[in-house]
């Protein structure tokens, strides 16, 4: 059943509500990384129904352009494996810690506990709820600044920098979405943001001298 509120009302109910979920109610369950990935991909379910989510998983037109789009960002990681200088600094963002092996979080968590449940909240559900409500100029604005402070929580618990991880992942959430309203479709953002994630697992992990134990 979908959310039954005035559009500026129901705007701000689902930004709001993704990020309190983010923030505050996931970190708050203390689940591992296979319960966090099902918990996530079971809110961003509900979320989508609830705001009336629009993701045209089936588009030629989104595969063709996120293919070429991953593809351009995987032949740069593997560029920077390649070159001594850029491997070297690689090697600074190798992740540390991960409660599941490199294979289960590039194929399972990352598309499903990252891609779908964020394209399905974001470039399917609350961009196009922004769009409508607030315009084709601030809309974009909002839904990228959204996607950013989404982001919050994850970088403390990373150990990273708030404020530039807020930036990175807005301006991100920008490109992103701007891929979703240039095919109309969530395919193209979808795997543009798994080619990120998952190529930076693999180029990282590529640069080390020797795997991690």
């Amino acid at each position: 059943m979908r959310v039954a509120l005035g559009p500026v009302s129901k705007a701000l109910a689902g930004t709001g509500l993704a990020l309190l979920w983010s923030n505050r109610v996931l970190p708050g369950l203390g689940l591992d990384q296979r319960g966090r990935t099902a918990a996530n991909a079971c809110f961003a379910t509900g979320y989508g129904l609830a705001f009336g989510g629009r993701s045209h998983w089936r588009s030629g037109r989104g595969l063709a352009v996120g293919a070429s789009a991953g593809a351009v960002v995987l032949a740069g990681y593997g560029a920077a494996v390649a070159i001594p200088a850029l491997r070297e600094m690689l090697r600074d963002f190798a992740p540390v810690g991960q409660e599941v092996s490199d294979i289960e979080w590039v194929a399972v968590h990352i598309p499903v506990g990252t891609v779908y449940s964020e394209e399905l909240i974001f470039r399917s559900t609350l961009e196009p709820l922004l769009d409508d409500t607030f315009g084709p100029r601030l809309g974009p604005l909002l839904g990228a600044a959204a996607f950013g402070l989404w982001h919050i929580h994850p970088a403390r618990a990373g150990g990273e920098p708030v404020g530039p991880t807020v930036l990175a992942t807005a301006a991100g959430g920008a490109i992103l979405g701007r891929l979703r309203r240039k095919t109309g479709s969530t395919t193209a953002p979808a795997l543009l943001h798994w080619a990120i994630n998952a190529g930076g697992v693999l180029a990282t992990r590529l640069a080390l001298p020797e795997p991690i134990p």
